[in-house]
């Protein structure tokens, strides 16, 4: 078969060379955009007046056969011809003629393939930022139930201080909320045209680059022809994205990993989301989580792909900028998986609250609380600090905790401490009184869920 750019060619390629060129393979999937940028590209050329209209009247309703046929699963693609741009225009020639080749005149693969991917990763990025949305209605439903429940805070994996829950589930959801952000900004460097740069420089035909945008959906054009058809930066910022949002998912899988654990019980995760053994009958395994966490890994490594495809490259087209649609492909469909599956898991998760709220109270994580109290009786917090660090490594030593202090002995270390301390030392006062502007305060995460609610 010939090849449609074949005219200077006078030796055929081995067909294991031609597959190897061939994007066919995965750039099918923008089948519907390149039909629709057809369209648009054609209307454009009979209103400028370049192809008579009766002419364009018959390339449309060529078009129009093939979205029906695409719409119904009966287009054939082939690697023969390489990418779904030549494929499509030769379906087009089967069913119309020779006409199909007007199609093409004033545009260029180059452009072409830039603006499907345009309005491919456009609709795409829209369906994510749903799916974004409905997680954090999800974080904010599963908060309002919770915002008395406490937990330990940690850092360095160590109990710190008692949490709310809520306090907890609201700080991914403050992640998602900038991820949300992050990629409704780049919507507005997405919804460009590159249509009509052609190969590089633009063309000599008088061609009407807003018109064809404006049927399209694209908010502007690019400015400069280059420019047009080299970008990949929309790329690039998608990947970048998408890497920030999965490492926050990760995070969160990673705690929930561990709080599955024997160990833990703070959560239960739903059969649905939890696989067994093949060996070991009493295994429940997160692996929904871990798969996420594990597929980080993945869009990292789409990220890393596309910039050093990019990094070399001069201007303008270069064959290596056909490496830039599987990573993205890849990156929207374990996104937009890992989001709807996240959403599930945490809203159908079972908290163990009590599990949790007992594992504030053998602890020493209401250290600081004493501190605290210390220095609200004029105690210096730096002495404060330190003779509530002695009494932690007495408290260790005997196995008991701070609450179980007698009130002679807490009177010994300081004259002014009162019958109230036991209060203070309890894990929910710890939390309640936490009450500054974006702390774990029951009255502040009210503040926030109202804030939240706002939001969403």
């Amino acid at each position: 078969m010939e090849k449609l750019w074949g005219g200077r060619f006078q030796e055929k390629s081995d067909k294991w060379i031609d597959d190897f060129g061939a994007s066919i393979s995965f750039d099918q999937q923008m089948a519907k955009e390149d039909l629709a940028g057809s369209l648009a590209h054609v209307a454009m050329l009979s209103k400028c007046g370049i192809i008579p209209a009766s002419e364009a009247a018959e390339i449309t309703a060529g078009l129009k056969i093939l979205q029906e046929k695409l719409a119904l699963g009966e287009l054939e693609f082939s690697t023969v011809n390489e990418d779904i741009h030549l494929n499509i225009e030769k379906l087009l020639h089967e069913e119309i003629g020779p006409v199909a080749g007007k199609l093409h005149t004033a545009r260029s693969r180059n452009d072409q393939v830039a603006t499907d991917m345009h309005l491919y990763l456009k609709q795409a990025v829209a369906e994510i930022i749903q799916s974004l949305k409905h997680l954090r209605v999800v974080l904010v439903q599963k908060a309002e139930l919770h915002v008395e429940t406490i937990m330990p805070g940690y850092t360095h994996l160590q109990h710190a201080q008692p949490l709310s829950f809520a306090h907890h589930l609201l700080a991914y959801f403050g992640m998602f909320t900038r991820d949300l952000e992050r990629l409704e900004e780049s919507v507005k460097r997405i919804d460009i045209s590159p249509l009509g740069s052609a190969a590089l420089a633009g063309t000599t035909f008088p061609i009407d680059r807003a018109y064809s945008a404006e049927l399209l959906g694209f908010s502007a054009v690019y400015e400069n022809s280059l420019d047009g058809v080299s970008d990949r930066d929309f790329i690039i910022e998608f990947l970048s994205n998408s890497s920030i949002l999965m490492m926050h998912l990760s995070r969160f899988c990673e705690e929930l990993i561990l709080w599955t654990s024997h160990e833990f019980q703070f959560v239960e995760l739903t059969d649905a989301f939890s696989t067994g053994s093949s060996i070991m009958p009493q295994k429940k395994n997160p692996d929904m989580a871990e798969l996420i966490r594990g597929k980080t890994g993945r869009v990292y490594g789409n990220l890393f792909g596309m910039l050093t495809v990019l990094k070399g490259l001069p201007l303008a087209y270069n064959k290596d900028l056909q490496e830039d649609k599987e990573g993205m492909f890849d990156t929207l469909e374990t996104v937009q998986t890992s989001l709807d599956i996240f959403a599930g898991m945490i809203e159908t998760m079972k908290i163990n609250t009590e599990i949790m709220e007992e594992s504030t109270q053998k602890d020493f994580s209401n250290a600081t609380e004493l501190a605290d109290y210390l220095a609200k009786k004029s105690v210096p917090f730096r002495e404060a600090h330190e003779i509530v660090g002695k009494l932690v490594l007495a408290c260790t030593q005997k196995g008991i905790y701070l609450q179980d202090i007698s009130l002679n002995h807490y009177k010994e270390i300081n004259s002014l401490i009162e019958e109230d301390i036991y209060d203070v030392l309890s894990s929910k006062t710890a939390v309640k009184k936490r009450n500054s502007y974006g702390g774990t305060g029951f009255d502040q995460i009210r503040v926030a869920l109202t804030n939240a609610k706002k939001t969403l």
